[in-house]
């Protein structure tokens, strides 16, 4: 039986990350940039407008591990940006 999560994120000047609810059990994740550039960070720390990884509006971002889920925050770069996420859970092979 599938486990998805899914919710839709407002990137603004504060990193954000993955609701609980939508992240607990599971550990992978799509991440859809709708609007705007955003930076992210799955390594702990918190991205800034000018660190982390920069993704353009349109692209996506997958996560293959709870603890990327976990650690997943990002921030916007010039203006809010709006994010769609969709988790599941993969067995280990």
């Amino acid at each position: 039986m599938a486990n998805f999560g899914y919710e839709s994120i407002t990137v603004g000047t504060s990193a954000v990350g993955i609701a609980n609810a939508t992240r607990e059990g599971r550990n992978r994740a799509l991440i859809t940039v709708e609007t705007d550039q955003i930076r992210f960070r799955t390594d702990g720390p918190a991205p800034t407008a000018s660190e982390g990884h920069l993704v353009d509006a349109g692209a996506s971002i997958i996560l293959e591990s709870a603890p990327e889920l976990v650690n997943f925050k990002a921030i916007r770069v010039t203006a809010d940006a709006t994010l769609k996420v969709t988790t599941d859970h993969r067995e280990e092979a």
